[in-house]
């Protein structure tokens, strides 16, 4: 693997209790049936995270919005088709050559005697989606099918490590002005306990063109950088400079879950709920540029079914939760500076 190295560094989710006085990590972890491991390299500034779903898999659905997409596997969870159950999301850099990593994620559960039978073989079922970080760090080491089996030998229902870490290690957002002007992101996660026990959570990797804005006050967190600090406002830029804005180079991954017991359909639903969590607080997004992609897991271990609806606004919040966490939580790293390494952090309009 020459300089490539896994590990399991970055900050963590805020350990705490809820409502109901049971102990909570404020991560997906919080949702039973889930393990969550990252595979980063921090001189290449890149990296993958995977999310296992046990040994009985956890019913999955989609929903991508964004307009230049790299995933796996997605079709398989369209409610009309056959599977229920898949066994991994993998999410990860590299552009398009990282989706190499869910084949490690495929031996690893292989080895592991997990997967749907067929015939005299169990083939492990991994949904995958990478977004791009070519830029940032060096554009020729990307997550391989190695780096994913790292990742699954590095997961634990432990609080999920955030920042710039995993699949968030060469995230960046505010890019629509060129990317020397782009502000580190990372990787964030959230949680929420709902009425009867169910708990609802999220993970991210906020690589978007636009800026990330916290919904509570309008501030962008983080977004395209002025000279003397704060940040030009996006959308108001893209007032006034109509033309010239190439395709790709962003993507915000998220993984939203719940114990919960949903059917495949109910499951499809909560993804496309938990897309108004990045609409929220990304701004624009689900650009032509953009890959924005949202898995729904339900693993049922609660033993409750729950209302799609309740079930789908807590995946909202808690995504946008996770996706502020991300800008938070992210250090700098391969020159590009992060929010709260900045002399000021405010918004403003160029």
């Amino acid at each position: 693997m020459g300089g490539w190295r896994a590990r399991r560094g970055g900050g963590r989710g805020a350990p705490g209790r809820d409502g109901t006085g049971e102990a909570v990590n404020g991560t997906l972890t919080d949702v039973a049936g889930l393990s969550v491991g990252h595979w980063t390299d921090l001189e290449a500034a890149t990296g993958c995270t995977v999310v296992l779903c046990g040994d009985e898999g956890a019913v999955a659905g989609v929903d991508v919005r964004g307009s230049a997409p790299g995933t796996r596997e997605t079709d398989l969870l369209d409610p009309v088709n056959a599977v229920q159950r898949i066994h991994a999301v993998l999410i990860g850099g590299g552009s398009a050559f990282g989706l190499d990593a869910a084949t490690g994620v495929m031996r690893w559960l292989e080895a592991k005697g997990r997967g749907v039978e067929v015939g005299a073989v169990r083939v492990p079922l991994v949904c995958a989606a990478v977004l791009f970080d070519l830029p940032v760090g060096r554009s020729d080491v990307r997550p391989d099918a190695a780096a994913g089996e790292a990742a699954c030998d590095a997961a634990s229902t432990a609080a999920v490590p955030q920042g710039s870490v995993g699949a968030g290690a060469g995230a960046a957002v505010g890019k629509m002005l060129g990317f020397e002007r782009a502000t580190k992101s990372g990787l964030g996660s959230a949680s929420l306990r709902l009425a009867g026990g169910i708990t609802v959570a999220a993970l991210v990797a906020v690589n978007a063109a636009g800026d990330v804005v916290d919904p509570a006050s309008g501030r962008v967190l983080a977004g395209p950088r002025l000279p003397g600090g704060g940040f030009v406002r996006t959308a108001v830029w893209l007032r006034e400079h109509v033309a010239g804005i190439s395709i790709g180079g962003s993507t915000t991954l998220a993984v939203v879950a719940t114990d919960a017991e949903l059917t495949k359909v109910e499951t499809t639903k909560v993804a496309r709920m938990a897309h108004d969590g990045l609409a929220r607080t990304i701004d624009p997004v689900h650009t032509m540029l953009d890959g924005d992609t949202v898995f729904a897991l339900a693993t049922g271990a609660a033993g409750v079914a729950a209302d799609v609806t309740a079930v789908g606004a807590a995946g909202a919040t808690v995504l946008a939760q996770a996706v502020l966490a991300a800008v938070r939580t992210a250090s700098g790293l391969a020159g590009v500076p992060a929010a709260s390494e900045l002399p000021a952090a405010g918004a403003a309009a160029s």
